[in-house]
């Protein structure tokens, strides 16, 4: 038992940080299940171009023609999808999650494949180009966004990791909204060849991956991406200190995704840790408060204003009278009777007497949490 955990550990100490050469159905059946904490993939888009596209002045623009985005009808493309989630479910850890990201052209299409397998979807983000191209024909309005769909593989999925309040801060402490606004990725970002031509037509921005993998993973989570391309992602978890897993059949791109990887630098120990909210927290019940002695049976609370006291009792119950009426039950639901209410934050309405003053009992909770923690 324990030579076959020694060697999945090899295993999978070996494919951290890696760029896998080959198909990304095949390479992922050779990835331990439940492996990834998060797959992030850009998959070809099947844009269904014919013939060349001009600008006003006649100059060619540069589109999407290579061989991977072509499939003969919607049914190839649908089974090609159908393959590649079903690869990557079995891969990904039950609490881990799946962002994939398309334009119009395929979007729909990936997001009924992955409702018919079973994947749960938490939002769908609109990636909002601040430079998008323009459209030449003028026969449509200018294509200025991107969907990304982010969901969970089951509906009853849980502990998946959402960094609510770091996302907040980092937002100027307004709430991350699905609209992002971003530039599409362009300057020095944009790799080329030697000839000063783009390297991939469809290089995705650092930004948007950089803000997926704030939302969605922790430092050393494993996140994998199936269509590696010129390793944006790989780049990406190196500098926010997550392990990538690449998967990438053009030896071309490969080889620009180690080079560009090797120059990333990353981030390291506090630098990395964002601002967890009381969701993240352990949960304490006010019973743990009694065991700790942080108070006893028979203390007293009151709320700020001091119009109502309540006994402490030994199942951690509050006991408290009101013109003649006797509340009993846990902290929030006596707070919510005293004051008529439907509902009540007992850890902030309830408050104990300390040096004088008035102290909530959620700053025991605090500090007893502290305390479990060190």
């Amino acid at each position: 038992m324990g030579g076959r955990s020694a060697a999945s550990k090899a295993v999978k100490e070996r494919l951290l940080d890696a760029v896998l050469r080959g198909d990304c159905v095949a390479e992922m059946e050779k990835l331990p299940a439940g492996s990834a904490d998060l797959v992030f993939a850009d998959p070809p888009y099947n844009l269904q171009l014919s013939g060349d596209l001009r600008r006003p002045n006649q100059s060619r623009v540069n589109g999407v023609e290579e061989a991977w985005d072509r499939f003969a009808d919607f049914a190839s493309y649908d089974a090609f999808t159908r393959a590649w989630l079903l690869a990557c479910r079995r891969v990904l850890k039950p609490n881990g999650t799946l962002w994939v990201i398309g334009s119009y052209h395929n979007i729909f299409r990936v997001g009924a494949v992955l409702q018919d397998l079973g994947f749960w979807i938490l939002n769908d983000i609109v990636w909002r180009k601040t430079n998008p191209m323009p459209n030449f024909r003028g026969r449509r309005f200018a294509n200025a966004h991107e969907t990304m769909i982010w969901a969970a593989p089951a509906m009853d999925a849980k502990g998946y990791t959402f960094n609510y309040d770091a996302l907040k801060v980092f937002n100027d402490d307004l709430q991350m909204r699905s609209d992002w606004l971003l530039p599409i990725c362009t300057g020095e970002e944009r790799l080329k060849d030697a000839d000063g031509t783009k390297l991939h037509p469809t290089q995705k921005p650092e930004a948007l991956i950089y803000r997926v993998l704030l939302a969605a993973t922790k430092p050393g989570d494993v996140v994998l991406d199936p269509f590696f391309g010129t390793g944006t992602t790989g780049a990406v978890a190196k500098k926010l200190g997550r392990h990538f897993i690449g998967i990438e059949r053009d030896p071309s791109y490969a080889a620009a995704a180690k080079r560009r990887i090797a120059a990333a630098k990353p981030a390291t120990g506090a630098a990395l840790k964002v601002i967890e909210g009381k969701r993240a927290e352990p949960r304490v019940p006010f019973g743990a408060l009694l065991e700790a002695g942080s108070v006893s049976v028979g203390d007293v609370l009151t709320d700020s204003r001091r119009r109502f006291v309540a006994t402490i009792r030994a199942d951690a119950s509050l006991l408290c009278e009101v013109k003649g009426r006797q509340h009993v039950g846990s902290i929030h639901r006596v707070g919510a009777a005293v004051q008529g209410l439907e509902a009540c934050n007992g850890w902030t309405f309830w408050h104990v007497e300390a040096d004088g003053s008035l102290q909530p009992i959620d700053d025991l909770r605090s500090a007893l949490r502290r305390a479990m923690a060190a």
